[in-house]
């Protein structure tokens, strides 16, 4: 958690939140710090977000 949080460039707390739902809908460019971080096209992070079958599994 701590990697990607610095490659991403948010506190852990942040991303800890982000995690739990503390913070539900995160800032478009915290969720595409996260996403480029993760190797993730923002394509892939959508259609996870929508419950697309065929994306990729999101977590750290």
């Amino acid at each position: 958690m701590a990697q990607i949080a610095a490659i991403a460039g948010v506190s852990t707390e942040t991303l800890r939140k982000i995690e739990t739902g503390r913070v539900p809908t995160p800032a478009f460019f915290t969720v595409v710090a996260l996403a480029a971080a993760l190797d993730l096209s923002l394509d892939a992070v959508a259609n996870a977000s929508l419950g697309d079958e065929a994306g990729p599994a999101l977590s750290a």
